[in-house]
């Protein structure tokens, strides 16, 4: 299978969520299930100020993570999905959404103390994912966690789950400390935490 070279972008998600209703059957997999709680669990009742989930698609994910959060930016590149993110999360007067192609695009001035990557880094290129560490390094409250959820499976994506996390993990090495890293049969959890 041959890789993407480049980050992917607006057409390539829009185009996926105009397609169909479910796309990588977020809604209705007991894997997603699963993996949803699992992401949950592992945040062990801690409670957010201000929380940041990266690539939110249709919000379901980010219900889940409105109950730990004070205030929760979301954002999406695909305003199709970010439409029904919205309607799933109208019951959060706390919860926001946003269009950004990040890491090119990013909110600025806030310090978060939750950023969530779930099943995102591996869209982008070296580049991308270099911007995305100098991002979080200067945008992560002292003490926040950083969560990443990847796919290990095989993709045609610019990176691997695992190699996605391992360049990113790099040039964050020296502000972070490894919480946990979990390989379950077909993703990796990994949490960090930004050192106080």
């Amino acid at each position: 299978m041959t890789r993407h070279k480049t980050s992917l972008g607006h057409d390539y998600f829009e185009t996926i969520f105009r397609r169909t209703e479910d796309p990588w059957e977020l809604e209705s997999s007991a894997y997603e299930r699963d993996k949803y709680a699992h992401s949950i669990r592992v945040l062990a009742g801690r409670t957010y100020e201000l929380g940041f989930e990266i690539g939110c698609a249709k919000g379901v994910l980010t219900q889940l993570l409105a109950t730990h959060c004070h205030a929760l930016l979301a954002i999406d590149v695909s305003e199709t999905a970010l439409k029904a993110a919205r309607e799933r999360c109208a019951a959060f007067d706390h919860v926001s959404f946003g269009r950004m192609a990040f890491p090119g695009q990013a909110p600025m001035g806030s310090a978060f103390d939750l950023i969530i990557l779930s099943e995102v880094a591996y869209y982008w290129d070296d580049q991308d994912i270099s911007r995305a560490a100098q991002w979080i390094i200067t945008h992560i409250a002292p003490g926040g966690d950083i969560l990443l959820v990847h796919w290990t499976g095989d993709t045609d994506y610019p990176q691997s789950g695992d190699d996605a996390v391992g360049k990113l993990q790099a040039p964050l090495a020296s502000a972070i400390t490894v919480i946990t890293t979990e390989r379950m049969p077909h993703y990796r959890l990994d949490l960090w935490r930004a050192l106080v």
